[in-house]
């Protein structure tokens, strides 16, 4: 079949048309944009109704033999599913074999047709032509893959994002399933929280922080993907079967089970489940000494990745970075354990207390020291005012360097003096060494890539920012902040509508009152000032409400309009003393550099977590070339804003008026 241009081909259904050639998707005669990966994806599938590709064929037809986590794959079927109208619960098209791939269907009262009548005989040979070079340009070696890029916004309630550069967002928050957004394949698994056996609610720690050890022992095997605790916790009481979970998740294999624990003796029951059809794999139940509880744990993870045959992979051949306290102190142990699951309910205060109780029964004991700086890091940045914060700092201080002394090679330790770095001194760079060094250490360990990418993304280098922001989503699929920082990313990349998609992926995963805050900015963007406003006015707290009014204001052509909403922020006083940068935002958005500096300046003075965003921040960059600007970022110790990968509001409007020109 032949397109308008007589060249490459379309497939139509529906009322939906695929130029494949043309890399373009019509539904109701609209188009709608599709990332290339996408699009690439979407022609396979629908050349073949009925088949069923498994994720592997898929991988390796689109992405070559590039190394691709498997959450990327999950990202784009998702972008495809909401591109046709679908979702993994009410496919109409796009359908999950479960344990294996993905099949296009079409209802019987439908059929892949021409989309041009006239078309010759040669139809079908023209359409397979189109679709193996659209396929080939993605897989050549020639031709890259086009990266998610840039940029994080300035919005209040993203401060606690701040701290995502840790830990991103509080762990203990439920989110709302979502379809189909995981990693699969033979190889991957997800620990479920282990049932806390009578129910008290002071041994929950205990469970939890073996259900946590069984994920960090499981993640030490090559060649096993291990879903991340902030995704599988959010099953907890849950009542679906192993297949709903593992379709949620992408697993194809569920530890569960019980422990409890009695004076001197713990028994734990483990059970390994196949999601794809709920056949139990293996089960064992362990009555032991509580003494013996750390072989106990070893031997519950060589017996599953023994069932798993996993024995064929290699551990790897990395330091040990368990977090048991050297002298065996289980009563070390369990303080620590307590520790964590009081900092996961955002009690900093009872965290720290806890870890401060795991170092005074065992002072050699590292990954206390560390988790200690960790919590006092994070009171500081969100818990304090600013006296009570530097002494927080001084103590967090001390703590990472005593866990550093005692555990160079301690990934944990380099991510906690990393967050330290970027909360207490604004060193950017150097955080970005420490980070380095703890993803190199600790390469399981999900944060530390979500801290490098926030790191990375502060310095303009937003291209890896992308790479590690998109291998933690494949660690912890479920994990709603993970969206919401990769649409903030697309932003600065000009990418404008896929940014907005993945807002609604996290939302999805997680309402939040902030969401449609980002697409305030992204109306902006486009130059979409009625929508904008519209969005800002439906902000239910009064004083953002006033700020996203007077920013979306200044975008458009009344200039009364605008100085008086930026007369009503300034002369707040409030905005100018706790959110200085927003203000220069208003100011940069205006086009006035003197302004957008001087308010940079009150917000450096002021220590504004704000300024993370400021290489990555499209509005500002407004300003990139601008002496005043340069020279401001280097006085902070940023790198020229020349340098940054993000793009600035006018060359995303540029583009954007091309290709809506074009």
């Amino acid at each position: 079949m032949q397109n308008e241009n007589g060249c490459g081909g379309w497939i139509r259904f529906d009322a939906i048309e695929i130029d494949v050639g043309g890399h373009r998707l019509r539904v109701d005669g609209v188009d709608v944009p599709l990332e290339r990966k996408a699009f690439t994806v979407l022609v396979l599938l629908t050349s073949q109704p009925g088949r069923v590709f498994t994720r592997q064929e898929i991988l390796d037809t689109v992405w070559g033999h590039a190394h691709v986590t498997p959450g990327v794959l999950n990202r784009i079927i998702t972008l495809v599913r909401q591109a046709l109208g679908d979702s993994a619960e009410t496919h109409h098209y796009l359908h999950t074999v479960h344990g294996v791939g993905y099949r296009f269907d079409l209802p019987d009262s439908l059929s892949i047709q021409s989309a041009n009548s006239a078309a010759s005989g040669d139809d079908e040979t023209s359409v397979a032509s189109a679709i193996a070079t659209n396929i080939a340009s993605e897989s050549s070696g020639s031709v890259k893959p086009r990266r998610i890029r840039k940029a994080l916004w300035a919005i209040s309630l993203l401060a606690v994002l701040a701290f995502g550069g840790w830990m991103l967002w509080w762990p203990g928050q439920q989110f709302a399933p979502m379809t189909d957004v995981a990693k699969s394949g033979e190889q991957s698994i997800a620990v479920m929280p282990l049932v806390n056996v009578g129910g008290d609610p002071e041994q929950q720690f205990f469970a939890d922080g073996l259900s946590q050890n069984l994920i960090e022992l499981l993640s030490k095997f090559d060649g096993l993907n291990v879903i991340g605790r902030i995704s599988s916790f959010q099953f907890r009481n849950s009542q679906a079967d192993s297949r709903t979970i593992g379709a949620k998740l992408g697993v194809a294999y569920l530890v569960s089970g019980s422990v409890q624990r009695a004076g001197d003796t713990v028994r734990i029951h483990a059970e390994l489940v196949s999601t794809a059809d709920g056949r139990t794999m293996w089960t064992s139940r362990y009555d032991r000494p509580y003494k013996e509880l750390f072989a106990l744990q070893d031997e519950i993870a060589m017996a599953i990745s023994n069932a798993l045959h996993t024995k064929l992979f290699s551990t790897r051949h990395a330091t040990s970075q368990d977090d048991r306290p050297p002298s065996g102190s289980i009563d070390a142990y369990n303080a620590y354990l307590q520790g964590l699951q009081k900092f996961y309910q955002q009690d900093l205060d009872k965290a720290a207390e806890y870890q401060e109780t795991a170092t005074r029964l065992d002072p050699d004991y590292a990954a206390a020291w560390a988790q200690l700086s960790v919590s006092w890091t994070s009171h500081g940045q969100f818990g304090s005012s600013g006296v009570d914060a530097k002494e927080y700092f001084r103590k967090s201080r001390a703590a990472v360097d005593r866990a550093l002394s005692l555990r160079p090679d301690l990934g944990l330790a380099h991510g906690a003096l990393a967050h330290l770095l970027l909360a207490a001194d604004f060193d950017w760079r150097n955080a970005v060494i420490e980070f380095r060094r703890g993803v190199q250490l600790a390469p399981d360990n999900g944060q530390n890539h979500g801290g490098l990418s926030r790191a990375l993304a502060a310095t303009g280098k937003l291209r890896e920012a992308i790479d590690q922001r998109e291998h933690f989503i494949s660690m912890e699929p479920l994990f709603a902040g993970n969206y919401f920082l990769v649409s903030d990313l697309l932003v600065a990349a000009g990418r404008l509508d896929e940014a907005e998609k993945s807002v609604h992926i996290g939302a999805e995963l997680q309402p939040r009152p902030f969401a449609n805050n980002q697409l305030i900015f992204i109306s902006i963007l486009r130059g979409d000032v009625k929508t904008a406003l519209s969005i800002a006015a439906q902000q239910p707290q009064p004083q953002w409400r006033a700020f996203y009014l007077a920013l979306a204001a200044q975008a458009g052509p009344d200039r009364d309009a605008a100085d008086a909403a930026l007369a009503n922020i300034v002369e707040g006083g409030v905005w100018a003393e706790a959110q200085p940068y927003q203000i220069a935002q208003i100011h940069a958005l205006r086009g006035d550099a003197a302004n957008t500096v001087q308010w940079l300046e009150r917000a450096w003075i002021q220590r504004d977590p704000e300024l993370h965003h400021l290489l990555y921040d499209p509005i500002i960059l407004h300003f990139r070339d601008d002496p005043g600007f340069v020279a401001f970022c280097t006085k902070i110790g940023l790198p020229s804003p020349k340098d940054s990968e993000a793009l600035s509001i006018d060359q995303i409007r540029a583009a954007t008026l091309n290709k809506t020109s074009g």
